[in-house]
């Protein structure tokens, strides 16, 4: 043990990386085990770093060893799962024995290794029966079940990306066919972490993210069998396909191979302990394509996001306060928002940051208006006409694609609206499976693909991720609307505030029941985000994040507006007259 020298700050990268030397290993079944203890075992077997559950299939019937598909899907239950004595029953015929295995679900990740949501009962039944005088199991069902602690330890979130399906929208923007959005997954730590990252890309999106999105790589494309992904010293990954089909080649033309090889590049990328410089796809008869990670770059995740070089908020005189990275006090904006002659209570600033969108104190107006130059602000953009302030106008936001979404908290109409280019007459864009719920709060994803609402059902207000389906009628009129809502924080009651953090993450304020405001991290599949929680501040009553992940965390709080740096434990004064602090979007 050192008695002296210099002190070194271990960060969590190299923490993690310490701790995945460690491997742990299933036991084997012992002779003259009883039913339940076998049950037991193979459980615990099941949470091995074994590539194939090789131990876990010890203490199978050699039939069912052999038909079991542990990777159909992961039940995830609270604590664990139980095998009590009294869910242990034997055969009328004496010969086997039936063993219940119990617990209360929180989540399962299904074929393609999508992480849903889901609370209940769970109940399973395990049969056995003696084998060379020793109980094994021979009957059982399909996939995994592991408590949440053995979950964590096991699985890691990673992001696999898909290209937007914008429609006619594509076109209003630079590279509008280019942009990757991101469908976390959650796959094994330890085994082989590379080839299950590619595998897991080939398995196309998840079935909530997939009419939205679309893979470059074919249907039924796979690994070539033998062929693992190899990555070389320099940075070049190597992958190998093989057809869905008969044949032993891959048609696809040169633009949709570079397509999928920066698909691929972007998604193995956070897999590799170094950074892939390029990509190279072939197949059985040799090379297909490749890409660098410049020429990649017109593909990267993110394109939409804008610069945001800068962040806003209100300051006492309802003006509009621009700051940059230096935590400078900040200046007024140009233009009408900047000038203060206006009570405005929201406000939000485009993606380019060329325009600002406010909402005034009472709710009941919308205007847009330029951050350059003079002027005054010209007639609202949309006017509600709810009856008090919680009944009218939410804040604003911006997508990539210059569109501007708000609702209309109206008791008598309640409506989504989006303003196309920010300035195009409001649409109603309707929500499926809201019912009588009434949207609160949005926040709109860059890549216009998703948007996180506020639904208050009267008793709680939750957080729901809707996806934004873009499809054209047959008069060629393009129709937006929002569908297949699901909750992306269901542990928590009453959320206040949300905000993009990233291309899967969002950062919200709320509480448990019974609980004490919090300021989590959650991903768009309603799992923990990481981290799960942040470092708390008193009485936050908004909250800012931009979906570039290196910029610091801006906050509304009893302090004034405070930022906390993404590197950083602590919050950070940044003024304490002020509201409304807002990235671009």
């Amino acid at each position: 043990m050192p008695s002296g020298g210099d002190l070194k700050e271990v960060d969590s990268p190299q923490r993690a990386e310490a701790e995945s030397q460690v491997r742990v290993f299933g036991v084997s079944p012992r002779k003259g085990e009883q039913p339940r203890h076998i049950v037991r075992g193979f459980l615990e077997a099941t949470t091995s770093d074994e590539a194939n559950f090789d131990t876990a299939r010890k203490y199978l019937a050699p039939q069912a060893a052999e038909s079991w598909r542990p990777f159909d899907r992961t039940m995830v239950v609270n604590g664990g799962p139980d095998v009590t004595p009294d869910g242990v029953r034997a055969d009328a015929d004496g010969l086997g024995f039936s063993v219940e295995v119990t617990g209360v679900q929180v989540a399962e990740v299904d074929e393609k290794n999508s992480y849903t949501s889901r609370e209940g009962a769970y109940l399973e039944r395990f049969h056995l029966k003696k084998v060379n005088g020793e109980w094994r199991i021979d009957k059982l069902p399909h996939g995994l079940v592991v408590g949440e602690p053995d979950f964590e330890r096991i699985y890691r979130s990673v992001n696999t990306y898909f290209y937007a399906s914008l429609g006619e929208d594509a076109e209003s923007v630079r590279s509008g066919r280019n942009v990757l959005v991101a469908d976390p997954v959650y796959l094994r730590r330890r085994i082989d972490p590379l080839t299950e990252t590619v595998s897991a890309l080939l398995k196309g999106p998840s079935n909530w993210l997939r009419p939205v999105v679309n893979s470059a790589f074919p249907d039924g494309v796979r690994i070539a069998q033998g062929k693992r992904p190899a990555l070389d010293d320099s940075g070049g990954l190597q992958v190998t396909l093989a057809p869905g089909g008969k044949g032993g080649s891959v048609e696809v033309d040169r633009q949709t191979c570079r397509r999928m090889a920066a698909q691929l590049l972007h998604t193995a990328d956070q897999q590799s302990s170094a950074t892939i410089q390029q990509v190279e796809l072939k197949d059985g008869r040799g090379e297909l394509c490749g890409t660098d990670r410049t020429a990649a770059a017109d593909f990267a995740p993110g394109l939409l996001n804008g610069p945001a070089a800068r962040q806003y908020y209100l300051d006492g005189s309802s003006r509009l306060i621009a700051i940059d990275e230096e935590n400078k006090p900040g200046a007024t904006v140009d233009g009408p928002f900047g000038a203060g002659h206006m009570a405005t209570g929201s406000v939000a600033v485009s993606r380019d940051e060329s325009l600002g969108a406010g909402v005034v104190a009472d709710g009941g107006e919308l205007y847009v208006a330029s951050l350059s130059g003079g002027g005054e602000f010209d007639d609202p953009a949309l006017t509600s006409r709810g009856g008090t302030n919680s009944t009218r106008l939410s804040a604003p936001s911006w997508d990539g694609l210059g569109d501007l979404w708000v609702a209309d908290r109206d008791e008598r109409r309640p409506r989504l609206l989006r303003l196309r280019d920010g300035r195009g007459e409001p649409q109603t864009v309707p929500v499926a499976g809201l019912g009588t719920d009434r949207i609160e709060a949005i926040r709109m994803s860059a890549d216009g693909t998703r948007i996180a609402l506020l639904v208050d059902d009267g008793e709680s207000t939750t957080l729901q991720l809707g996806r934004v389906e873009r499809t054209t009628a047959d008069d060629g009129e393009a129709l937006v609307r929002v569908r297949a809502l699901r909750p992306a924080a269901p542990q928590l009651e009453r959320v206040t505030a949300v905000s993009w953090a990233g291309a899967s993450r969002l950062v919200l304020v709320g509480k448990e029941p019974g609980g004490v405001q919090q300021l989590r991290v959650v991903s768009t599949d309603g799992s923990a985000g990481v981290p799960p929680t942040l470092p708390g501040v008193n009485n936050v009553r908004g909250i800012a994040a931009s979906e570039n992940e290196e910029r610091p965390l801006l906050a509304d709080s009893e302090e004034g507006i405070v930022r906390l740096p993404r590197r950083d434990g602590s919050w950070q004064e940044v003024t304490k007259e002020g509201s409304a602090p807002i990235y671009p979007g």
